[in-house]
């Protein structure tokens, strides 16, 4: 039997066994999972080390490493996402809709596990434990399938949270993890129907559209940000600086830094040069447009590549823009639908930013970094979906079910 088949068919089998598990049972499972994280972090940080070492030999560069890096914090935070799940209602038997229909039966549409969710991820190992933690709490079944970077930290990570459940008499194969790394068994996870109902891929824009592109098995896209910050004619300069640097160098390896700076035509020859002093601080290489190059001390020019562009580095393309709509335009072309942000005075402008970019996440007079799970308040997240059917932008516990009708009636013929 090929192998992704063997994980399916071990995952059918704990699928049926969480349909029955209670609130109280699951919510005790991740609060067991945080505390084996936790007591055995050294055996995870040994293998992330690991992976670390073999991505420096092979010339990964650092704004990646810092992805696939795990520390003592990343530990902890990773249990407190465990333990947030467990906090957070139970999305599965909610009543979405009820009411009673004309012949006399009664409605109601509830929430359903999915069933057996695939995950198909990147460097992050982190993700491995907030995916099987949500995929848990919303009583399905996960196969993930993590990248060979980051192989030894998520076989650790992945053993530990098997461990937690079988303490608690859950079948281990509640969460399973893909061990073969090759293109292979990422080729058989998308073609295998038979076993998995949801596929979600997490990572870059090739990964993410081979996914799509292959897949026979509906996907929910996520993961690619080609983020823009838009700065208008009339502004704060304290905060468009400040939200410019900490959007594109706080962590410029994940999908909510921003790619783009665009720059209102009256303002740039003012602003820019502040901004470019700030950013050299981080070595940030700017690529810039005609305009903005001539004011701009160390730049080279943009290319039309650059505008569409997911650099996940201390790269930063600008573009100079004559209006507001042009910058709208610009962002609904090159965007990748993940987070878009104004920075104005202007409340006309603030209203058009708002109606008119096509993104999961637009902000105003903030930075695209609070894209995340945690920081809307929904715990961990399984990704930040970029599409528009079932579910976007940050995806919980909730935007990973189904539901189905119940309909009771006292012998009703139609």
């Amino acid at each position: 039997m090929p192998y992704i088949d063997e994980l399916g068919v071990k995952a059918l089998k704990a699928k049926e066994e969480l349909i029955g598990i209670t609130t109280d049972k699951k919510n005790s499972a991740l609060k067991l999972m945080a505390e084996n994280l936790i007591k055995n972090n050294e055996t995870i940080l040994k293998a992330n080390e690991m992976d670390v070492i073999t991505a420096r030999r092979k010339g990964t560069k650092e704004s990646l490493i810092d992805r696939l890096v795990l520390n003592m914090s990343r530990i902890e935070g990773m249990a407190k996402g465990l333990i947030e799940a467990s906090e957070f209602a139970d999305p599965i038997g909610r009543v979405l809709l009820e009411k009673d229909m004309p012949q006399g039966m009664k409605l109601k549409k509830i929430s359903v596990p999915m069933g057996v969710i695939g995950i198909i991820y990147e460097s992050r190992p982190n993700v491995t434990c907030d995916a099987a933690g949500l995929c848990f709490k919303a009583g399905s079944a996960v196969i993930l399938r993590g990248g060979s970077d980051a192989i030894n930290s998520n076989k650790a990570i992945v053993g530990v949270l098997r461990d937690a459940l079988a303490m608690l008499g859950i079948s281990r194969d509640s969460i399973q993890l893909v061990e073969d790394t090759s293109r292979d068994t990422a080729a058989e996870m998308m073609k295998a129907d038979n076993y998995i109902d949801l596929l979600i891929p997490r990572g870059g824009a090739a990964l993410i559209e081979s996914v799509v592109q292959n897949a026979t098995i509906p996907v929910i896209e996520t993961g690619t940000g080609n983020c823009h910050l838009y700065i208008d004619s009339i502004f704060n300069e304290k905060s468009a600086i400040d939200i410019a640097v900490n959007a594109k160098c706080s962590r410029p390896g994940v999908c909510n830094a921003i790619e783009t700076l665009l720059v209102h035509k009256d303002v740039y020859k003012h602003i820019l040069p502040k901004i470019e002093e700030e950013l050299a601080k981080w070595k940030v290489q700017l690529r810039a447009c005609e305009k903005s190059i001539k004011i701009l001390k160390n730049a080279i020019p943009a290319t039309e590549d650059d505008w569409a562009t997911e650099y996940l580095d201390y790269i930063l393309a600008i573009k100079v823009v004559d209006s507001i709509e042009e910058a709208v335009e610009h962002i609904n072309k090159y965007g990748t639908k993940h987070s878009e942000a104004i920075i104005t005075d202007l409340e006309e402008s603030k209203n058009k930013f708002m109606r008119n970019v096509d993104a999961a996440c637009v902000y105003v007079n903030t930075s695209t970094r609070f894209t995340d799970g945690g920081e809307f308040g929904l715990g961990a997240e399984i990704g930040i979906s970029t599409q528009k059917l079932h579910a976007r932008g940050p995806m919980g516990a909730n935007e990973i079910t189904t539901y189905k009708y119940i309909i009771e009636g006292n012998g009703q013929i139609r």
